[in-house]
């Protein structure tokens, strides 16, 4: 058997009868200059189906994986002639902070001639939109992307990228992004209504608590969902045994459940944590049994987190009040 390097992961790459183990995607990670080099110059002779097998494959073991980085492989395939390459390259860059990255995004978010990088391209962007939020990422660079999501959104642009752009904007503190909210809320179109609402969540701002409790129930499950995980973004403690009641209804969708599970996970409370232990015990899928098992680790972090805020805000009342004291001491003398 072949030492395996990275020269014999690429002759296998280059193989399709054969399927590309696990064990190979290490090799494709934090590639150095040469290796990108000989990456490349294979890559023309690979099947358009191999490429994609090997990139959503990448992309599947990045979510798994936190060591592993496929940027260099990502940024080098944003320019490639086939567009399913260039939109699955962009799912090799979602933990990506590299500011350099946002020129090249807007230029295929306004002008790729295909729509499935234009998509992507939009989803990266808001990740850079929230950056600047933090203030992460420098001003000027945070106008463009916003100026570009606003001009998209008020275009007749193809609706599925005008959604998309909405999605992306609510990271955005602007004040257009209000009307713009309530705007994709109040279509008809429920696809619009769950980017709103998905918007919404991620703008981190609670006066859209009663616009995304009241769609908890909607009759249809793509704004359940979107409502749910919304409800969880902006830990609305009221939306929590709405939920718990959703969970009842065992004819409920799949993924409707999931995204309310999870979003317990981020409220909290001892009746969700009740809820999620009852699950763990009555399932025997495997799959079911390790997204419940991450929920409740992730219960457990928020509630940890939440009490050292708590604890932070007390030790800091505490501050203040000493303070004051040896400032009035300071005034009688």
């Amino acid at each position: 058997m072949a030492e395996l390097n990275f020269q014999t992961v690429l002759d296998h790459l280059l193989d399709s009868k054969k399927e590309i183990p696990q064990g190979h995607m290490q090799y494709y990670s934090d590639l150095d200059p040469k290796s990108l080099r000989l990456f490349l110059d294979v890559w023309s002779s690979v099947p358009q189906k191999r490429k994609l097998l090997l990139l959503d494959t990448l992309a599947a073991h990045l979510e798994e994986d936190t060591i592993v980085s496929y940027e260099d492989i990502g940024k080098s395939l944003l320019t490639d002639p086939d567009a399913e390459v260039r939109a699955r390259a962009m799912g090799l860059l979602a933990e990506s902070d590299d500011p350099r990255l946002v020129d090249t995004l807007l230029k295929i978010f306004q002008a790729d001639s295909d729509l499935a990088p234009r998509l992507k391209a939009a989803s990266l962007l808001g990740e850079f939109v929230l950056m600047g939020e933090l203030e992460e990422l420098d001003e000027t660079r945070l106008r463009k992307i916003e100026d570009a999501l606003i001009a998209v959104i008020r275009s007749d642009a193809n609706p599925s990228l005008r959604r998309a752009a909405v999605e992306a904007f609510g990271y955005s503190g602007r004040d257009e992004a209000v009307a713009i909210l309530e705007s994709a809320y109040e279509r008809e179109d429920p696809l619009w209504v769950a980017s709103a609402l998905r918007a919404m969540g991620r703008s981190h701002d609670n006066r859209w608590n009663e616009s995304v409790v009241s769609k908890l129930l909607d009759p249809d499950p793509r704004i359940r969902f979107a409502a749910a995980e919304a409800a969880g973004e902006l830990n609305i403690e009221e939306a929590a045994p709405i939920m718990l009641k959703m969970l009842e209804d065992e004819e409920e969708d799949d993924t409707v459940t999931m995204a309310a599970v999870w979003a317990l996970s981020q409220i909290g409370g001892d009746d969700a944590r009740a809820y999620i232990l009852s699950l763990i015990e009555s399932t025997d899928d495997e799959e079911t049994s390790t997204f419940l098992e991450d929920a409740l680790e992730n219960l457990d972090f928020n509630e940890e987190l939440n009490k050292f805020d708590l604890l932070s805000l007390d030790e800091d009342d505490d501050l203040s009040e000493f303070d004051e004291v040896e400032f009035d001491e300071e005034d009688d003398t």
